[in-house]
Order: structure tokens, then sequence, then C-alpha cells
């Protein structure tokens, strides 16, 4: 997801309520995003031959608006990415092998079970939802991690690999997923525009360039300024355009689906379905799993959410690149943030409430009353 700034002083006190802990952009993400469909609407009923306006200059098969909201929504994400952390994940073995077991084996296969349940009628939509299972959480995961009061620097590194790892693996993972395993199952298989070319050009500049330019910008910025100067000034500064690049990408991908999402809201209806499902399942098999191999409170949290939550931002870059803007599966990107919000600010409320009741005398579990206390009954 992308991320916007969040305040430290309430972030870091597990008294302050969640939504409270919660910047004003942050706190309000659905209603930004629901705006922004809407505007998306009206300029695509208002303005004739935009979609030939918008087309007018591409880069490959993306036109230059759209790549441009793509890496500006992608950019501060990974600028805010603890990269010299990944030292420190040998320390705890259990941690990573399950990290990566859900992520990258459990997490996309269990997307790809629920798109052919869920959407057997709609290939668009359920290439569209295997890519979002592909594309797993590097940005706003960290946030849900602090208002859960999970293991912060388990967080950054859990990131940062899934970060390195999605360069490399996924498209070798959207190739398995979209035109393998549908012909062993004998299902029927992603169309002949389908290629595996397309998606590793897509994930090389929609993550390959943001990621240099976020890992330069961090090293540098580190350098100069050192880290708690560099968090404090820097990040607050480029955080929000994350959103901002998120919302115009909205607003253009709804301008030119405009008749087909409002003659089609049952559609919509039922891609927020398997989401559902699956931010639900993934955080409570991740939960449990980090109990069952006595990580504690606060890691077992971080696993949960890094496994739950999905990089949407390159989710619908690569349906964008692979696809095109009208696509289903461009669609199929954007309702996600809509549904991982909420759902995932729930499940912070869930992981305090299994804090008290699962992780007894755990000296990182939250504080007994950590979701209720107001900021005036802080200590």
């Amino acid at each position: 997801m992308a991320e916007t700034v969040t305040r430290q002083d309430t972030t870091e006190d597990p008294g302050v309520p969640v939504l409270g802990r919660l910047s004003t952009l942050d706190r309000f993400l659905p209603v930004w995003i629901i705006a922004a469909m809407a505007v998306g609407l009206v300029l695509g009923r208002v303005i004739p031959g935009l979609s030939e306006g918008l087309d007018a200059v591409a880069i490959g098969s993306v036109s230059l608006p759209i790549a441009i909201g793509l890496l500006v929504m992608m950019y501060p994400v990974l600028a805010k990415v603890r990269y010299n952390e990944t030292r420190r994940v040998t320390g705890d073995r259990r941690l990573l092998v399950s990290s990566l077991v859900l992520n990258w084996l459990v997490g996309p296969a269990l997307m790809f079970a629920l798109a052919w349940l869920t959407l057997p009628d709609l290939p668009e939509y359920r290439t569209g939802l295997i890519i979002v299972g592909l594309a797993r959480c590097i940005a706003m995961v960290m946030i849900w991690n602090e208002l859960a009061c999970g293991d912060r620097e388990a967080a950054a590194v859990l990131v940062a690999i899934n970060s390195v790892f999605q360069v490399f693996a996924f498209a070798a993972l959207g190739w398995f997923y979209l035109q393998v395993l549908p012909g062993w199952l004998g299902l029927a298989t992603t169309s002949a525009d389908f290629s595996v070319w397309a998606i590793t050009v897509s994930v090389l500049v929609f993550l390959g360039i943001p990621l240099v330019a976020g890992f330069l910008t961090r090293t540098i910025g580190e350098k100069v300024k050192g880290r708690e100067s560099y968090e404090s000034t820097v990040l607050p500064r480029i955080g929000p355009w994350a959103l901002y690049g998120l919302l115009f990408t909205i607003v253009v991908l709804f301008a030119l689906q405009g008749d087909q999402i409002t003659s089609r809201p049952w559609d919509v209806a039922r891609i927020a379905l398997p989401l559902v499902i699956y931010f639900l399942l993934t955080f409570a098999v991740a939960m449990v799993l980090g109990r069952a191999l006595h990580l504690g409170y606060a890691k077992s949290t971080t696993l949960a959410f890094t496994a739950a939550g999905n990089n949407f931002e390159l989710a619908i870059a690569v349906a964008i690149g692979t696809f095109g803007v009208t696509s289903g599966q461009a669609l199929a990107g954007v309702v996600g943030p809509l549904i991982e919000v909420p759902a995932l600010v729930a499940l912070v409320y869930v992981a305090l409430w299994a804090g008290r009741r699962y992780f007894p005398g755990d000296a990182t579990a939250p504080p007994a009353r950590a979701a209720t206390r107001t900021p005036s009954q802080k200590r």
C-alpha cells in the first residue's frame, strides 16, 4: 500500500486509540480513494477524447501520465525501507523462513485458489487478483505493525527482503500461476496477450527504478543527515507523494473505465469478496504459526501483517503495463487498496485483542487497554 507519514509521537504509544495513531491522510485513505474514483468517473463523462490524449505519449504500452503516477507512488515507499537492517535477519531463522513461506508460497497459492473459486467466469478480474497475490507488501505494513505493537526492526527486515525479492521472483511466479499451474490443473490459462517479458519489464521499470532511487535516497540521506534526522525531516516531505501518486492513478483509471464500472457494480463487489477472505485467512494463519513457533507477540504480529498485506502499487503497475490501462486486471488492482485499508485497520484491533488473550505473560504483548485509552490517559 501507498505509505504516508504517520505521527511518531502517537504511533509509538499503544495508549492512543488505533485511529488516533494514524495521520490524517492514512485515517481517511478509503475516503480519498472513493473520492478519486468519483472524480475519475466524472472526468470520463465530461472530457471527450480523454483516452486518446492519455495514450498520445507512452512509455512502452503505458501512457506517460500513468507511468509518472506509478513511479511517484512507488518511490516514497521504497525510500522509507531501512535496507541495512537486512543483516539482522539471520538472528531469527524461524521468523525469516516463516515469512518467506507465507509470502512467496502460501499467499500466492491462496489468492490463486480464491480467484478461481470466486471468479471462474471473469478471467480478467481473476488474473488481476492473482497478480495482486504475487505483489507482497513492502510499505504500509509498517504502519499496521506499529499500531499493533509489532516488532519494528523485524518489520523493516522483512520489508527490505520483500522489496528485493520481488524484482527477481515476480515475473517467474506470474508465469507459473498464470500459465503453468492452470495448465496442470486443466484450467484455462491467461490469454495470448500475456507475456512473461511484459511482466518482467513492468517490474523492472515500476519497481526497479523507484527501488534504486529509494535506496540511494535512504543511503545518501542517512550519510548526510543521519538516520534520525532523515526520518524526521526527509520522509515527512516525500511520504505523502505516495498517496498523491496512487490517487492520481486511480483518477485516470476510473476516468477510462467509467462506463464499465457503473454498468457492472456487482463485478466490483465480487472482486472485493476474495480480497476480504484473503486478508482474514492469511492473518489468522500467520498469527497461529507465530504462536506455535514461540516467536512471541511482537514478532508474530509482524509476521501476520507482512503476510496479509499486498503491494497494490506494483500490482496496478504490472496490470497496466501488461494488459493496458482500461483492462479488468487493472481494475482488480485498484479495488485492492479500497478493501485493504479498512480490513487491516480492523485486524490491528484483532491483533491487540489476541495479544492479551493468547500471549499471556509475554513482555512484548500490548497493555491491557492499549486499544481503548485516550491521549489524556497516557502515563
